[in-house]
């Protein structure tokens, strides 16, 4: 169950099977505090599993998904009451820099 609406959004971060367990962390862009983080799970569906992170309540806003300590995975835009998704990226795909 996600709470969405008004200046409140969630995210789903989708990633392949290999990442299960590992802990993906997302912050606002331009915020220097703590980041948020939550683990990959298998989520069961109809015709199967995949794997993904839910930040739910989240406030409106640009997000920063982190691939590790330093470098960004890239951004994603949340908006009040709605769901917004960003698929994990290979490493091939990732930035350089």
């Amino acid at each position: 169950m996600l709470n969405l609406g008004g200046d409140t959004g969630a995210l789903i971060v989708y990633t392949g099977r290999q990442l299960l367990g590992r802990e993906i962390e997302i912050s606002r862009v331009g915020d220097v505090g703590p980041r948020t983080h939550a683990a990959v799970r298998e989520r069961p569906v109809q015709d199967g599993t995949f794997h993904s992170v839910v930040y739910a309540d989240l406030p409106a806003g640009t997000y920063t998904v982190w691939w590790d300590d330093e470098r960004p995975a890239g951004t994603v835009v949340v908006a009040g009451g709605s769901v917004a998704e960003f698929t994990w990226p290979t490493s091939a795909s990732l930035p350089v820099g």
